[in-house]
Order: structure tokens, then sequence, then C-alpha cells
């Protein structure tokens, strides 16, 4: 049945070609069929201030599709008449990764705007050399050809954030530098913003239950999110690394919090046990409105902490307890150490000291000086504006 999908696929992307397209729509989409990141965020942006352009979000779920009308915004299931006529209409499309995020066969013709999910250090894309995505990337298995075409689907332009991105950025989806926008993150803007503004979003396009977090965190005296990121050999774990009742008791008392966020691309079996400081994140939740509510990221190799490193006065704690396995599994594109900031902890006891000492404060130099190499100009811009006002530059 799966190969007779990508069959009808590959017939109609060949007309895909054929359609005009109007300048003035655009039609977001985003992975694992949800109403995420920064195609969220520009989303909502362009509907509420750029009434000249037609903004769709499309989805293959109809309860994502439900989700975004409740919000008052335009949106369709992806295989639905509406939904397949604009997007086969939209001149631009714009996803978090892949042209999948919408529908790969209806893409032709079309200018796709890769926003991507996180600039860092880890390679990506034709840049992998080690662990199973290199296979896919280097050896272009015909198999991952024929059922992943969206992956070698070049984008015609790519979110960036910095000169040093674009290079990484560049070769990691073989497109030219000047193809690297730099604009930054949509999703960022939710970061830095002020108080008011976020409160009215999370109100207006986030679940009650965001508002119910926020509230809770008030309550402790710091509150820390650990958001380590994903591990090709290690799916179906989370935590593991970690003795969560001794954890837990540290917190306790200290009156402190600690929400734990997986990568939203393991599938883990969360604890059964419930614990007074330590809250698991609901992974269909987005967690960046209340970033600014917490005080430190505890993390590793994930692109997270150069988001996070965007508000003033929050700490860091590199938590790298696996650092040669992990190195082994997936290499870097740049070096580790001379491009991450934070309190470096290798085991689950350095980690609680460090955690109960409060010995985590970043030293504000060592911040901006990573800002300033990944962030650049974008640093504290609207990134949505900036995306916007590019577009009708673009050839």
């Amino acid at each position: 049945m799966k190969t007779i999908v990508y069959l009808v696929c590959y017939f109609l992307y060949p007309f895909s070609f054929l359609f005009v397209r109007k300048r003035n729509r655009y039609v977001f989409g985003s992975f694992r069929k949800s109403f995420n990141d920064n195609a969220k965020y520009l989303f909502i942006y362009t509907s509420l201030n750029r009434e000249n352009i037609d903004a769709i979000w499309l989805s293959l779920s109809k309860e994502t599709v439900r989700q975004v009308r409740k919000m008052g915004l335009k949106a369709y299931k992806t295989t639905s008449p509406k939904g397949i006529w604009y997007a086969l209409t939209a001149r631009y499309w714009f996803f978090n990764a892949y042209t999948s995020d919408i529908m790969f066969c209806l893409s032709g013709g079309a200018t796709c705007i890769n926003l991507w999910h996180g600039v860092g250090i880890k390679r990506i894309e034709y840049n992998i050399t080690s662990g199973p995505l290199a296979k896919r990337y280097r050896k272009e298995d015909w198999r991952d050809v024929f059922f992943h075409p969206e992956s070698f689907r070049k984008p015609d332009y790519v979110a960036s954030s910095s000169p040093f991105q674009n290079k990484f950025f560049s070769s990691s989806f073989r497109i030219p530098e000047e193809h690297c926008l730099m604009v930054g993150y949509p999703r960022n803007m939710i970061l830095i913003t002020t108080e008011e503004q976020r409160r009215d979003f999370i109100a207006k396009y986030e679940p009650s239950e965001t508002a119910q977090m926020a509230e809770k965190m008030k309550g402790y005296n710091r509150v820390l999110v650990y958001m380590p990121t994903w591990r090709d050999s290690q799916l179906s774990l989370f935590a593991e690394s970690m003795d969560l009742p001794k954890l837990n008791k540290v917190l306790n008392l200290n009156n402190e919090l600690l929400i734990m966020k997986p990568h939203a691309n393991v599938s883990a079996v969360l604890p059964q046990s419930s614990f007074s400081n330590i809250v698991f994140f609901n992974n269909t939740m987005d967690i960046y409105p209340l970033l600014p509510y917490t005080h430190v990221l505890i993390t590793d190799y994930s692109s997270i902490i150069y988001d996070y490193l965007l508000m003033p006065e929050k700490d860091v704690i590199l938590y790298i307890y696996d650092y040669d396995e992990y190195v082994a599994m997936r290499d870097f594109y740049f070096p580790y150490d001379e491009n991450v900031v934070g309190k470096r902890v290798h085991t689950f006891d350095e980690l609680l000291n460090c955690i109960d000492s409060h010995d985590y404060h970043l030293d504000n130099v060592d911040r901006q000086r990573i800002v300033q190499k990944f962030w650049g100009d974008t640093a504290g811009k609207d990134s949505s504006l900036l995306l916007l006002d590019t577009i009708p530059q673009l050839k």
C-alpha cells in the first residue's frame, strides 16, 4: 500500500508545475501533522498583520485543522479539495523541515522556504558523516530516495541567522549562500517580547494548560527545564541517566521545579511515579511560551541552547554524560567546546551538586560572544517581520 501511495505521488508531482501560483497566497505546514514551531509563529503573524496575503495552514490532521480554525485562522486538510487547490496555487510554501510538512507531490513550481528548527553545531542533512542518517545522504540508497523524496527536494531558501550559520546551511542543503535568508527564527519572538504580549498570545493561541503551567511556575524559587537532544540509538529512552527520587528531594528542599521535556523525536515511556517537584511536559504542547518563566536550562548538544541564550539573565547547565558515545554517532560541524557556554557536568552526582549549590551562573561576556556568533544582527529582531519584508525581493 505504501509503495502505491508513493507511486501516485510521483505521478502527480510533474502536474503540480502546471498551475499558476498566486504571489499573495502563502501556505504553511509542520512535521507530525501538528501546529508548531517556526511555521506556527510565522503563520499567526502573517494572518494578523498582512491583510494582502492569503495565509492558509495545511495539515493531514483533521484535529490540527479544527485547532487552528478555533483560533479564527484559515486552515484546511491537505487532501481536501480546497487544501489541494491552495497547495497547488500558493506561490510560497513555508515549512519547518521538508515539503512533506505540507505534501511533496503538490510542491512543483512553488517557492519553498525551509524555516528549519534550530541553529547549532551538529551536522545536518548532506553534512552528516556518521550515524543512521549518513546512509540516506551519503549513499543515497534507492529505498531512501524513493520513500523520502522530500529529503532530496532542495528548498529554494532556508531561514538562517548569521553569516556563521549561512556557510553551514548552504552546504547542508546544497543551496547558494545567498539563498540563506538572515532573518532569525519566528518562534523566538515569544521569548523576548513583553510580558503583556506574551500573556495575550498564550490566551489566544495556546491551550489552557499552558497558562495554568505559567501560574504554577510562579510558586517556586527557581524553575529548571531539561531539554536534551535526541539520540539515534536512544529513541525510546528519556532521563535514564537520572535518579529522579534523589533529584526530586533536592528540588523539594530548595522549593524548585524541574520541567522534563523530551525531544519531539523521542517516543519514550515516561516514569509512572509522580514527583512533587518534577513535571513531565506534554510533547503535544509548545514549550516556547513557557521558557521565559524558567531560570535554568539543562541540555547537552541540543540547539535549544542558542534560542535560550537570547533571553538575558538565564543560566545553562550542560549535562554531557555520554559525550564520547554521542560524538561517535553524530559528529559536529564546529568544535563543541568553542561554541557552547554553560556549566559542564558529566555525571548525575555532578549535576545534582550543581543544582543544589546553584553553581551555574553564566558569564555575560561568554553569552554575548555566542549570541553574536550564532544570531548576529538578527538577535532581538522580529523575525516574522524581517522574513515577510524579504519575500517580495526573492526571485
